[in-house]
């Protein structure tokens, strides 16, 4: 084996410089990996902000009053339209879902009649559903931006609140919900669109998801608009 001479007079071979750097570099990238690791943890588990939206009891009846026209104009044979701002939007969610995050400061107003026809402008989620939702969602709230759906969600896993802001377009599509996700964020780790499109391709793959994402039969379509939610029925 070749060597070459040290100052001091000794050999050193000549494969030991480079064996050297290279568990220097492999040193180097395995706590490079470790620290890009822990940072992505540290922006996963940091809780988002939620954003400022307004709820009352007054927005809450509100939409009371106009899912009853819906279901009076349904009544008759004629289409309706609902449409909800955002305040409304929220103010329904809050005293409906019954999150734990959300104590019940906005009681829900009467139960608007149901009709005779079987028609309903909106199905009221049965007891098991609304316990799935209190047992892993702790916050939900949707702001309307023009043509877009901004939802931020908070959720318990193992033990921990983590936040999740998905922005979109929400749509119909051939009797179920449809959303296009436009951006994503769970904490402060931003997610790529690709990714949470193959997410929810992966989420609608399985029947059951599917179906709680099913429409009532009277739904015809589903948008926002202006910063309104729009539901036309048929």
């Amino acid at each position: 084996m070749a060597h070459q001479t040290t100052p001091d007079g000794t050999g050193l071979a000549a494969g030991a410089r480079p064996a050297r750097s290279w568990k220097l570099g492999f040193r180097i990238f395995r706590w490079s990996t470790y620290a890009v690791a822990l940072a992505t943890l540290l922006l996963i588990f940091h809780k988002a902000a939620p954003p400022a939206v307004q709820t009352s009891a007054q927005a809450t009846a509100r939409v009371e009053e106009k899912l009853a026209e819906v279901d009076h104009e349904l009544n008759s044979g004629e289409p309706a339209t609902l449409r909800m701002d955002e305040t409304e939007l929220n103010s329904y969610l809050v005293s409906h879902l019954e999150l734990e995050e959300n104590p019940a400061s906005v009681p829900p107003a009467s139960t608007p009649p149901s009709s005779d026809s079987g028609k309903t402008a909106v199905p009221a989620p049965t007891a098991e559903e609304t316990r799935q939702m209190r047992s892993n969602v702790r916050d939900v709230k949707v702001q309307l931006v023009a043509d877009r759906l901004r939802a931020y969600v908070v959720f318990r896993v193992y033990g921990r609140d983590l936040s999740l802001q998905l922005e979109g377009h929400l749509g119909a599509r051939n009797g179920f919900i449809n959303f296009d996700p436009t951006s994503a964020q769970l904490g402060a780790f931003p997610i790529p669109q690709s990714s949470i499109r193959n997410a929810f391709g992966r989420m609608l793959a399985s029947a059951e998801n599917r179906e709680k994402l099913r429409l009532p039969d009277n739904i015809a379509d589903l948008h926002i608009e202006n910063g309104e939610l729009v539901a036309t029925y048929k």
